[in-house]
C-alpha cells in the first residue's frame, strides 16, 4: 500500500399526467420528472425543460438514477435552504440520444453515465489535474446547483426522462455490466473506490470497512476486487451474515471490546462510512504503522473528539474524501467492468419514491434503491422556445 498514488490523467476532450404536473422554467426538451416543490412536499411529478444540446453537449435518454441518501437531506432542506422545485438524483445512466457538433468521444446509441457534477471551473489547479471534484472555485453540481455556463440556471437532476451535460462530464459505461446495478457506482462506487487507490491498495492489504449500507457495501466489493483482505466493522449482529455474504474476510463487532482489542495493529487502511457521530479512537488503534482512516460518512452532528496520540504512535493519517473525478470515474467503472462488480440494488418506480425514501431514512434497503425512469411514463417532446 503506497500513500499518495498519483490520479489518472484528465480524460481527453464522461404515468405523468400533462394536466396534474408542474412546470419547471427553462428550453429545450420538455421532460418527466419527479422532484420536491417545498421542505415538506415529498416528491411529486414535474415536468422540466432541458435545453438543447450546445456544441459541447450530450443529450442523455435516462434509463435508470440510484437514490443516494443526500438526495434526501436535499429535498428536505436539512442541508441548507434550496431552490424549489428541486429534482435530485446524480447517478444517472442512460443512452446517448443527441450530440452537439464537437462531440466526437460520444454518439446516439452509447451508454453512458453522469455522477455528482456536471461542470467545474476547468482552470484551477485541482481541475487541470483531473481532480474536479476539488474544483477551487467550487464544482457544479448535478442537481441544486447554480449553473454558470448557462446563465445560472439550477441543475436538475436524473429522477427524469433526459438530461443534457457537458461532454466532459459525461463518463462511459462498459458492456457486459446491468445498467440499473451500474447507477449507484456514480456516486457510492467512486466515492470508496477513490481512497483504495488513492493509498493503491493491492493484494496483501487488509482493508477495514465501518458500516454496511451503500458506501461500505461497495467498499467491502472494491476491496476484495483489489485483492485485499477486508474485516468489516459493524454494531448489529444481524449484519454479519450480510457482510460475509458480500465477501468479507471477517466480521467485527465494534462494541464487543475483546474483539476490537483482537483487531490491534492489524488493518493498513479503513474506510469510515457511517454518518452518525461515533468514536473513531478505537479504530485508530487498529491501524498499522503508516495506516489510515478515510472519513466518507458525513455525520450531521459533532464527532466525538479525536486523541492526537492515537495518531502520534503510529505516524497514522486520518483523512476525507469526495467521489472522485471525471477520469478516475472511469477508470472505476472500467475496474468494474473487469472485475464483475456492480451495487447490490433494489429497482423502483416512480410511485414508491417517497416509500423508498421513508426506507432508506429506516436503514431498510440492501444496499441502494434504483430508479426505473420508464415508469415516469411521459416521453420527451419539444419545447416552445
Amino acid at each position: 500500500m503506497t500513500p499518495g498514488r498519483p490520479v489518472p490523467p484528465p480524460l481527453a476532450r464522461p404515468v405523468l399526467p400533462a394536466d396534474t404536473s408542474t412546470p419547471l422554467p427553462g428550453a429545450g426538451l420538455t421532460v418527466a420528472a419527479y422532484g420536491a416543490v417545498s421542505e415538506d412536499s415529498g416528491l411529486v411529478p414535474l415536468t422540466l425543460s432541458r435545453r438543447a444540446p450546445k456544441s459541447d453537449d450530450v443529450e442523455i435518454a435516462i434509463e435508470f438514477c440510484g437514490l443516494c441518501h443526500s438526495d434526501v437531506h436535499a429535498t428536505r432542506g436539512e442541508w441548507g435552504s434550496q431552490n424549489y422545485p428541486l429534482v435530485p438524483g446524480h447517478e444517472i445512466v442512460g443512452t446517448v440520444s443527441r450530440v452537439g457538433s464537437a462531440v466526437q468521444d460520444f454518439a446516439p446509441g452509447d451508454r453512458v453515465g453522469v455522477g455528482c457534477m456536471v461542470d467545474s471551473c476547468r482552470e484551477c489547479d485541482s481541475c487541470l489535474d483531473g481532480l474536479e471534484q476539488y474544483c477551487e472555485k467550487g464544482m457544479t453540481g448535478t442537481y441544486g446547483a447554480k449553473d454558470a455556463r448557462n446563465g445560472d440556471a439550477i441543475t436538475q437532476g436524473g429522477y427524469s426522462t433526459s438530461v443534457v451535460v457537458d461532454r466532459r462530464y459525461v463518463v462511459r459505461v462498459p458492456a457486459g455490466l446491468d445498467p440499473a446495478a451500474v447507477a449507484p457506482l456514480l456516486c457510492a462506487g467512486i466515492t470508496t473506490f477513490s481512497p483504495l487507490r488513492h493509498f493503491d491498495v493491492e493484494e496483501g492489504d487488509v482493508v477495514g470497512v465501518v458500516g454496511l449500507g451503500g458506501l461500505g457495501h461497495m467498499a467491502v466489493k472494491l476491496a476484495k476486487a483489489m485483492g485485499a483482505r477486508v474485516l468489516v466493522f459493524t454494531t448489529s449482529e444481524t449484519k454479519v451474515p450480510a457482510a460475509l455474504e458480500l465477501g468479507a474476510d471477517e466480521v467485527i463487532l465494534s462494541r464487543d471490546e475483546d474483539a476490537m482489542a483482537a483487531a490491534n495493529r492489524s488493518i493498513d487502511l479503513i474506510i469510515d462510512t457511517v454518518a452518525a457521530p461515533h468514536d473513531l479512537n478505537p479504530y485508530f488503534r487498529t491501524l498499522r504503522m503508516d495506516g489510515a482512516l478515510f472519513q466518507l460518512g458525513l455525520p450531521a452532528d459533532a464527532m466525538p473528539p479525536v486523541n492526537p496520540r492515537s495518531l502520534m504512535r503510529r505516524r497514522l493519517a486520518y483523512a476525507g474524501s469526495m467521489i472522485g473525478g471525471i477520469a478516475e470515474t472511469q477508470e472505476m467503472l472500467d475496474f468494474c467492468a473487469e472485475h464483475q462488480v456492480v451495487a447490490d440494488i433494489e429497482l423502483v418506480s416512480a410511485a414508491r419514491l417517497n416509500e423508498a425514501y421513508r426506507r432508506m431514512v429506516e436503514g431498510d434497503v440492501k444496499y441502494r434503491f434504483v430508479l426505473d425512469t420508464s415508469t415516469l411514463q411521459a416521453p420527451a417532446k419539444e419545447a416552445d422556445a
